[in-house]
């Protein structure tokens, strides 16, 4: 598993911080379980991070990109500037129109 970039740090930092019970869980890993997978206990415990997050990203009804965007924009206003921003960008490479992106998604603008 590859370092996670700069962003997608600072929103695990910040979601750690306003979730301590995943603090939790991760702090009592089984390290057998980590063996038993062959992984470190710290790949084992950067994947339940991983699969916690995206697992409340998933309960917000956001994808996990999104939640890393909220976690780390200044505001609300630049979150749903930034979060647009992309959806725009998946709907040209995945070649839709913006409207057909919108209603695929559940989006308004």
């Amino acid at each position: 598993m590859s370092a996670p970039s700069e962003k997608y740090q600072l929103a695990l930092d910040r979601f750690l911080r306003e979730h301590p019970e995943v603090v939790a869980e991760l702090d009592n890993l089984n390290p057998l379980a980590a063996r038993a997978r062959g992984e470190t206990l710290a790949q084992y415990r950067a994947e339940r991070l991983n699969e916690a997050f995206e697992a409340h990203a998933e309960y917000l009804q956001l994808f996990a990109w999104e939640l890393t965007l909220k976690l780390t924009a200044e505001s609300t206003e630049a979150f749903e500037a930034q979060r647009l921003e992309v959806h725009r960008e998946v709907a040209q490479m995945a070649g839709l129109s913006w409207v057909e992106y919108c209603q695929l998604h559940d989006l308004t603008v």
